[in-house]
């Protein structure tokens, strides 16, 4: 299991003991105050601007804009740059006006351009296409790290012959899995645009969720598989290099779905102990990793008893794609048509919708792909699913996707 940064009380920084060499200030970065707001710091003498990309941190946490203090500019993508001060010794500092609510975070720095992840915390969420530090702010008691048994997750590599290259998933085995011969239901978990497989148990904290579910006897012991869903590190909408999807095109039937079908799910349920049948096998996503989902599981639905969605649907429904809320649809052929008709024998099927348990959408009521959410269960009960919507509060972000699985896992093969 993998351990993260939680509140660091103290002085912020300390200068070296005479003799030491001249070190100057020990830092640090980031410190969780006692009342949870925050302090970020980084040496850097010689840098003329730092500011701080921070990721889901919300908005609340920050002063509000006004005419004279607008909203900062955001020079390194995310919700960031804000600027922080520096000090006689090249130490700069910055503080939230306000605490931060409970749960786990995303920043860097960016220093005089360059973005930089913080030095002094060895706590670190990765991405596709980059590393960020990462915090805890403790009082979400779903996803803490607590005393009771604990799975493990483990970093695994597979050669896809499919894409003909190797590649990487996470895997979650519940405690007890190392000690024990019995075989365990599998759920498939998607990750969103721009980020990896390690994104669910960094940010995420799926480990600890599903060790506190289990521990609780609210979700029953699952090998939880959590696959790469970009397959190159030069992202667009459906996984592939930029320029991969010319306009009009289906999102989703891309180079993911292929290496899931072929060969994620063959090799996880080849290699770990779990029962291979529909009633045992679940999948769910988010944003971008909600599209996989539906582009697998309708095409396979033979194969899946349990399907989630969290904030997302069939990309152009509604406008909108992940990572773009509210952007129009492409232009040429509605993919959202193509991908109906193409599946038009599964949707159809009463008998496939007998023995599925749950079809499970939820999205934030500020999130900009809630039309598509909606528009996508209003679809899917056209043809006869009972796909069923949960409106929750928030936007496009972990504060909420970690809330969405541990809601979900509740539900899975009771």
């Amino acid at each position: 299991m993998k351990f993260f940064l939680c509140a660091l009380v103290g002085i912020g920084s300390v200068w070296a003991q005479p003799g030491g060499g001249g070190r100057g200030p020990q830092v640090v970065s980031p410190e969780v105050l006692a009342d949870h707001r925050v302090t970020f710091r980084i040496l850097a003498p010689k840098a003329q601007s730092v500011t701080l990309n921070g990721g889901d941190i919300p908005a609340s946490a920050w002063p509000a804009a006004s005419a004279s203090t607008p909203a900062p500019a955001n020079p390194g993508g995310g919700r960031g740059g804000r600027p922080l001060t520096k000090d006689e010794n090249g130490l700069w500092e910055l503080t939230t006006s306000e605490p931060v609510i409970p749960g786990a975070f995303r920043y860097v720095f960016n220093v005089d351009g360059v973005t930089t992840m913080d030095p002094r915390n060895t706590s670190i969420s990765e991405s596709n296409a980059q590393n960020w530090s990462m915090f805890l702010v403790p009082g979400e008691s779903f996803m803490e790290t607590k005393d009771v048994p604990h799975g493990a997750v483990a970093s695994v590599t597979y050669y896809s012959k499919t894409l003909d290259k190797f590649r990487r998933m996470h895997v979650y085995t519940p405690p007890g899995y190392e000690t024990n011969s019995r075989k365990y239901p599998i759920f498939y978990l998607l990750h969103g645009a721009g980020d990896c497989d390690d994104s669910w148990t960094s940010v995420g904290r799926a480990g600890f969720i599903l060790d506190n579910l289990i521990a609780a006897g609210k979700a029953k012991p699952m090998v939880v598989v959590m696959p790469a869903g970009h397959t190159t590190q030069t992202t667009n909408l459906g996984g592939r290099g930029a320029g991969a999807a010319a306009p009009g095109r289906q999102l989703f039937n891309d180079d993911f779905v292929k290496d899931f079908v072929n060969e994620i799910m063959p090799y996880a349920e080849s290699h770990y102990r779990i029962q291979a049948d529909r009633a045992h096998r679940a999948i769910a996503g988010l944003s971008m990793g909600g599209g996989h989902t539906l582009y697998i599981s309708i095409p396979h639905l033979d194969k899946f008893a349990y399907i989630g969605v969290f904030s997302s649907g069939l990309f152009g429904i509604a406008g909108g794609s992940p990572g773009r809320a509210g952007t129009a649809p492409p232009e040429g052929p509605n993919p959202v048509t193509a991908w109906e008709e193409q599946n038009k024998a599964n949707l159809d099927n009463p008998a496939l919708k007998k023995d599925l348990k749950l079809f499970w959408f939820s999205t934030g009521k500020d999130d900009g792909l809630i039309a598509t959410s909606k528009a996508t269960v209003e679809l899917l009960k056209k043809h006869s699913f009972n796909a069923t919507f949960e409106e929750s509060p928030g936007a496009h972000t972990w504060i909420n996707w970690r809330n969405y699985l541990d809601e979900f896992a509740c539900k899975l093969f009771n």
